[in-house]
């Protein structure tokens, strides 16, 4: 992979299940276990999702009108079984969004469905790295260990 497709965020240990997330660009987040108003990260993962749909379909339609209304709700259940251990399922992106009436509002109308396709099965990274299934490679500190 070349240096551009890279991506990286730190975690640091702040206290006993509080954490902070740092990217290279400077910005930080609080998360936690729940415990508190930090978000955990099984909704950072919800964020994540909508958050990188709505990037896509914001800058789709905006470019033909300003929304009067544009928000996303995420949901799903966090489930524990035999067959994956804890995880989530149903994930839903539901976005709410309206537009001012005239020529530039009915383009962005139109748009809106076409974006959220485009960024489902083609651009929202995010989404797309969760519903192909990439595995997640966690390294031990300690190094390999011999049988």
């Amino acid at each position: 992979m070349s240096d551009d497709s890279f991506r990286s965020v730190k975690i640091e240990r702040t206290s006993v299940g509080r954490y902070v997330a740092r990217n290279v660009r400077g910005g930080s987040m609080s998360m936690g276990t729940g415990e508190d108003d930090s978000f955990t990260p099984v909704e950072l993962l919800l964020a994540a999702i909508g958050g990188c749909t709505a990037v896509d379909v914001d800058h789709i339609t905006s470019r033909r009108a300003e929304p009067t209304q544009f928000s996303v709700e995420i949901t799903g259940d966090k489930i524990r079984d035999e067959v994956g251990g804890n995880r989530m399922q149903n994930l839903t992106v539901e976005f709410t969004v309206t537009f001012p009436a005239g020529a530039d509002g009915d383009r962005a109308r139109e748009a809106l469905p076409r974006s959220l396709r485009q960024s489902h099965d083609r651009l929202c990274t995010v989404s797309r790295t969760v519903e192909l299934g990439t595995p997640v490679t966690i390294v031990d500190p300690a190094g390999p260990t011999a049988d």
